[in-house]
């Protein structure tokens, strides 16, 4: 199984699963195309770290099931300080994930340039799948439960539905590009027309 595929590779494959799947939900492919084009930042000077990786809140107590947990707010102060330490830190519960402040990295970047470009029609499904795919504490580990409201009840389903292609797409079945970019041209135009501001 081939795992060292270039980014644009993996967004073909992983939209061409989806497409097999949900051949009626246009949008949907769409999102698998572009859900890791946030990555862009990393080609602009955006550090590595801050760019891939899994996501999670800040301003509360970081999860047990963090990447490197055990090691990664050793010399963080917030971890002492009550107001950030706390199981709800500066939330509340229930509050929504939207209300949360995440870790940067491509899937916020990307979510907000969507949310931004005025012509972005993409679906509310499509939009959240994009900002949370890499918030794994939360969509894998089931941590952060406690945040969530009924749009994230609602979403959850799209999520992990999208997530299901975005890890499991890589294979040596590599797509014909040339041949696609016509039929995915066409979705970008449709759902996001105009001069996209990076």
């Amino acid at each position: 199984m081939r795992v060292d595929v270039p980014n644009i590779v993996h967004a073909y494959q992983t939209a061409e699963r989806i497409r097999e799947v949900h051949p009626d939900k246009d949008w949907f492919h769409l999102t698998g195309l572009i859900h890791d084009l946030g990555k862009i930042m990393s080609m602009y000077g955006e550090h590595q770290w801050a760019t891939t990786g899994d996501t999670y809140p800040v301003g509360c107590d970081p999860a047990a099931s963090i990447v490197y947990r055990d090691t990664s707010f050793d010399k963080n102060p917030d971890i002492n300080d009550p107001r950030y330490s706390s199981k709800l830190g500066i939330y509340e519960e229930g509050c929504g994930l939207d209300k949360l402040m995440m870790t940067w990295g491509h899937d916020e970047y990307m979510y907000q340039v969507l949310k931004n470009h005025p012509t972005c029609t993409l679906p509310e499904e499509g939009l959240y799948a994009i900002r949370f795919h890499s918030f794994y504490p939360w969509h894998t580990g089931r941590d952060y439960t406690f945040f969530e409201n009924e749009t994230d009840k609602k979403m959850y389903p799209w999520l992990m539905e999208m997530n299901k292609f975005d890890l499991y797409s890589k294979s040596d079945d590599l797509p014909d590009i040339e041949k696609l970019e016509g039929y995915y041209q066409g979705l970008i135009d449709k759902y996001m027309p105009g001069l996209i501001k990076w």
